[in-house]
């Protein structure tokens, strides 16, 4: 069965998720201070520990959730498919497995899925956050699961 889309619009001030993997961590960091003066304008949120010195570093407000190899990827995953992230930044260590692979990857498929913009690494989310389109709103498709239930009873 396919799910039909609908479009639906991003607003000027997203929710940025901003998740690093441990050995990613100062990459995020450092690419946030560059780019802090964009992201200030977007409310934050983050997984646990990454959250925290996001806030710490930046002194500005981040919405930490819980750790991601505790739940945090998969908490982020269901604020995306509640429409409550509207962005996803995730520095992941594409050398290092991790315990929690399998909850990467939902993450990932479930951004795929509700179509929200996704960077992985510094030069894409450069590309991202320079984007006319950070700072304002845009449409995009989304899957109608309202019509995807009706169709399923």
């Amino acid at each position: 069965m396919t799910v039909q889309q609908k479009t639906t619009t991003t607003p000027e001030r997203k929710n940025v998720a901003l998740v690093a993997h441990d050995n990613m961590k100062p990459n995020l960091i450092e690419w946030a201070e560059k780019h802090k003066d964009r992201l200030v304008k977007h409310n934050l949120l983050a997984t646990g520990t990454t959250g925290n010195l996001l806030q710490k570093q930046l002194n500005v407000p981040v919405q930490s959730l819980i750790s991601g190899p505790l739940g945090g990827d998969q908490q982020l995953g269901g604020m995306i498919a509640e429409g409550k992230i509207d962005v996803l930044i995730f520095f992941w260590d594409p050398f290092e497995p991790m315990p929690h692979d399998p909850d990467i990857k939902a993450l990932l498929r479930v951004a795929a899925v509700w179509n929200i913009p996704i960077a992985c690494s510094v030069s894409s989310a450069n590309f991202l956050v320079t984007s006319p389109l950070f700072e304002n709103t845009f449409e995009r498709q989304i899957p109608d699961y309202e019509k995807y239930l009706q169709e399923r009873l």
